[in-house]
């Protein structure tokens, strides 16, 4: 059994190699994967999440244990994450993954699959709701697969938003700029909802056509980041109907207040990798991907890492 540490993983993860690794998995691998609800633990602080996934044909088995802190002293431990890779055939662990790293990644790979699939091709402005560690990850990552001219971002201190703006964008050599939320919904092409917010960021009217959002934060019935109205107007993917329908209150909210159908929901992750159904019919749509978290995402990480690994 090998034991990696977050400095293993920052350094031989490539994000273009987890994008086209996420997208060949959910194409390939979805239909023949065993993926159980994940568990949720509410405990005194925090909830704590069990993650298992098995792929019949590939036999590839793991399990990412997750902690997420309510009241952190610092907002970057918010999200603890462990990965086990284990043999199918044995059940002995042949790699242990600290996962927080890992986990960021993986989010903002699976969004720049969504984003290379569903946002306009001229998108030219990212917006970022949320200066926490999927915040980092979706600036990094996104403009792999698309050329942003510049970045927006948008957080509930703006002094810290600026402190942001200004260490990404010495990064990453682009402009990014620190907005209020009506600014960065009205004017990305992309936007991206990295938060932990309960309630929504903005106001669904001030949505251009055109736009793709990513909603990646919410995973609890009870909480959101969009309003009912940006549901509405939106085209809709997630990355798995299961997850979606049990966790997203993104979704859940509307369904429930009879504002969507069922059938609003268009298409999941695999359906859009494969090209079985067309969410983006027009330069004009508003396209929504909403991600609560899938266990094959950490399962392709994890492999990549064990291939990688003496």
């Amino acid at each position: 059994m090998h034991v990696l540490t977050e400095a293993d993983v920052h350094r031989l993860l490539v994000p273009e190699q987890v994008i086209a690794a996420i997208e060949a998995a959910f194409r390939d691998r979805y239909p023949h994967t065993l993926i159980p609800p994940r568990t949720q633990m509410k405990l005194a602080d925090g909830i704590f999440l069990i993650m298992p996934c098995y792929d019949r044909d590939a036999r590839g088995l793991g399990m990412k244990l997750v902690k997420f802190n309510q009241s952190p002293s610092m907002a970057e431990d918010r999200i603890q994450a462990t990965y086990i890779l284990l043999d199918a055939a044995s059940g002995c662990s042949k790699l242990v993954i600290p996962a927080n790293y890992l986990t960021d990644l993986r989010t903002a790979a699976t969004s720049a699959v969504a984003t290379r699939l569903l946002a306009r091709p001229d998108a030219k402005v990212l917006g970022i709701f949320g200066t926490g560690r999927q915040a980092r990850g979706h600036v990094r990552v996104l403009p792999r697969v698309r050329k942003f001219e510049r970045a927006l971002v948008c957080g509930l201190d703006m002094a810290r938003a600026r402190d942001f703006a200004h260490e990404m964008s010495a990064e990453l050599g682009i402009k990014i700029e620190a907005v209020y939320a009506r600014t960065c919904a009205a004017e990305s092409d992309v936007l991206c909802a990295c938060t932990t917010s309960r309630t929504p960021l903005f106001d669904g009217h001030m949505l251009r056509p055109g736009t793709h959002i990513n909603a990646v934060g919410s995973f609890q019935p009870h909480t959101r980041e969009l309003d009912d109205v940006t549901v509405q107007r939106a085209r809709i993917a997630v990355d798995t109907f299961d997850g979606a329908l049990a966790e997203a209150g993104d979704l859940i909210l509307p369904l429930k207040a009879g504002l969507i159908p069922r059938t609003h929901l268009l298409a999941d992750l695999h359906q859009l990798v494969s090209k079985k159904v067309q969410v983006r019919t027009s330069p004009a749509d508003i396209t929504l991907f909403k991600s609560v978290g899938c266990a094959l995402e950490d399962l392709v990480a994890a492999e990549l890492l064990a291939a990688l690994t003496p």
